[in-house]
């Protein structure tokens, strides 16, 4: 065993006792760290609401440690599901299915439904195998807000409210999981991410676009949002009178999965130095870039 396993180890176990004493970690993933608390605990998940300013009846995704345990918080798993799982598990896919009769109502907003994921993040995967019950994990962030893809992003956005921040360096991926809801007749996309449109039908016959209420995280319309504003435009021609103003321009066209694993850390930027404004060249809608659009006008909507 290296030192760098030893620290690890000592690291994950003292975690492990945080939320088992019912405490809020800040949780690597691949995507974004997370502000985690043992899904079978009502009182630390209620911590994770107040402490993020997020509305309660919107629900959580709850991550565990592989295939076998997702199954079993779910009163109806599909064939669907099962498949999706076995193929994209561990990774920055979330589903949608129906709920087991032992998960609290605050971790599902009250719906019939419950989210679940396997993440990948090393980390992670070392912490979920201790917690059978899995944990609930939103972006360890205020609500609303740009979400954190480095463990200091959690310290300056939560500071003492998180009991402790497992280091696990840069997101690699750096936006949140995609969302299939597998309990309707035919699958829907509810948040895009890194696993695309395309990689889901490689799996599933088909897919129907998101429709109705929001029951799934990054549903609402205004999300991800830094203090400055953000103006997105289609082409260079659109940004060219905004340069001339000297607004700092960012264009995410040339590499759209670069840009994805940077967009946060850009924008949490911008706010550290001050910006009032700044302007993002779109890319196209398709692959990652579907995912980049969609942060990028939630973060430009009207704020609440």
């Amino acid at each position: 065993m290296t030192l760098r396993d030893e620290r690890m180890g000592r690291d994950i176990s003292r975690a492990v006792r945080i939320l088992n004493d019912g405490g809020l970690v800040g949780l690597p993933t691949e995507t974004v760290y997370g502000l985690a608390a043992r899904a079978d605990d009502r009182t630390a998940v209620a911590k994770v609401f107040d402490v993020k300013g997020r509305p309660r009846g919107h629900p959580l995704i709850v991550h565990v440690s592989s295939l076998e345990r997702a199954r079993a918080i779910s009163g109806d798993w599909s064939d669907r599901a099962e498949a999706l799982g076995a193929r994209f598990w561990p990774g920055p896919l979330t589903l949608v299915v129906p709920r087991a009769p032992r998960i609290v109502d605050e971790v599902t907003g009250g719906l019939d439904t419950v989210a679940v994921r396997v993440p990948a993040h090393p980390m992670a995967q070392a912490l979920l195998v201790h917690v059978e019950a899995g944990l609930v994990a939103p972006s360890a962030n205020l609500f609303g807000k740009v979400s954190p893809t480095r463990p200091e992003h959690v310290l300056h956005d939560l500071g003492d409210a998180v009991d402790y921040v497992l280091d696990g360096g840069p997101c690699e991926i750096g936006v949140e999981s995609t969302i299939v809801d597998c309990s309707s007749r035919i699958p829907q996309i509810l948040r895009p991410g890194a696993i695309t449109e395309t990689d889901v039908l490689e799996v599933v016959d088909e897919i129907e676009s998101a429709s109705g209420p929001a029951r799934a995280p990054g549903m609402m319309s205004s999300h991800y949002a830094p203090r400055c504003s953000v103006v997105n435009v289609e082409s260079d021609v659109d940004a060219e009178p905004f340069r001339q103003r000297g607004v700092l321009v960012l264009d995410a066209r040339r590499d759209p999965k670069t840009f994805v694993r940077d967009l946060y850390a850009l924008l949490r930027r911008c706010d550290d130095e001050g910006r009032e404004e700044v302007v993002v060249v779109l890319p196209d809608d398709r692959g990652i870039g579907r995912a980049v659009r969609d942060r990028l006008m939630k973060a430009a909507a009207p704020r609440p």
